[in-house]
């Protein structure tokens, strides 16, 4: 009997099905974009556990924070296509950042898509000793002080940054109405507020729902159109007069570098799926502040295309443009 004749571009595709068929054989490296206990760090340790389980492999969730997430980030958009090297991706850093920044390395699409795993609530945040007690004890203090007050971010292409821009020009106080000043992560972010550095902050929950139940924040609202089942007793965006802030929700997914094999993807779309069923996971979720919401691969494209739509609007309409 003749033998096959064996092209290069069959070699390379038997290679890459070899490879697929073996994944993973060595540990995964989970990029959380943002510094320990931000955000991104919260919802890759969460999965953690489940991941290894499922994979049969070790999990490490690495802290890769700088320049508003672009850093952890780029490195996985060039890390090899093998599944070895993911990123736990954030609204922040895949949508935001490019569309306020023309010259960020990447834009929104240039990684494979996984699976959305989480929606985050944004809630604006002062210290329980604040006297500004509501949204409007703040948007007065604005009013009555432009300039003097500060806010804490996670960088200027961030959720952070964009929640209280868009709250300032909903309101009619202007872009400068208050000092934003940027730190490495939500929780940093959260802690400027708790130390005094910060008069407020609007961020997403996950980085701050321990320490408004704790009693050492005071919520100001939520970015939910309904209040959230952990916090009945603060006003969502709408009913504080600022509905435009619906717009801001901060989101978790899990995405790869471009040109991931398929049965790779798979692979990982239908672990997102088993932890939408883990009583473990959700319930690790919701402590944190999160909505469960694991999507399809194609439906986490479409998703984060959409996303991208509506901050490119955003960064235009109110002019905001970082280089």
């Amino acid at each position: 009997m003749s033998r096959p004749i064996r092209t290069p571009l069959a070699s390379v595709l038997l290679a890459l099905a070899g490879a697929a068929a073996a994944y993973p054989d060595r540990p995964v490296t989970l990029v959380a974009p943002f510094a320990p206990g931000g955000d991104a760090d919260v919802a890759a340790r969460n999965l953690q556990p489940l991941a290894q389980r499922l994979l049969g492999q070790p999990v490490l969730v690495v802290n890769r924070a700088g320049a508003s997430g672009a850093i952890g980030s780029q490195s996985v958009r060039q890390a090899p296509p093998d599944g070895h090297t993911l990123l736990m991706s954030r609204v922040g850093s895949q949508v935001v950042l490019p569309a306020l920044n023309p010259k960020a390395p990447y834009r929104a699409g240039d990684f494979t898509a996984i699976g959305l795993l989480e929606l985050n609530p944004v809630a604006c945040v002062v210290r329980t000793e604040s006297p500004n007690r509501t949204l409007k004890d703040l948007t007065d203090a604005l009013r009555a002080r432009p300039g003097k007050l500060n806010y804490s971010t996670s960088g200027p292409g961030t959720i952070l940054n964009l929640g209280p821009q868009l709250m300032f020009d909903a309101l009619g106080l202007g872009k400068d109405a208050a000092v934003s000043v940027a730190y490495k992560g939500g929780s940093e972010a959260a802690m400027a507020v708790l130390s005094g550095e910060a008069d407020f902050s609007c961020g997403n929950l996950t980085s701050l729902i321990g320490n408004i139940k704790g009693g050492k924040l005071r919520a100001l609202l939520v970015t939910t159109p309904e209040r959230v089942k952990d916090l009945p007793e603060v006003p969502t965006a709408r009913e504080a007069g600022v509905p435009a802030l619906e717009a801001i929700v901060g989101w978790s997914a899990v995405v790869g570098p471009p040109g991931l094999p398929r049965p790779v993807v798979e692979q990982w779309a239908q672990l997102l799926q088993q932890a939408a069923r883990d009583a473990g996971w959700v319930a690790a979720t919701e402590r944190a502040g999160s909505i469960p919401r694991v999507l399809s691969p194609a439906d986490t494209e479409r998703y984060i295309a959409e996303q991208a739509a509506v901050y490119d609007k955003l960064a235009k309409t109110l002019n905001l443009v970082i280089e």
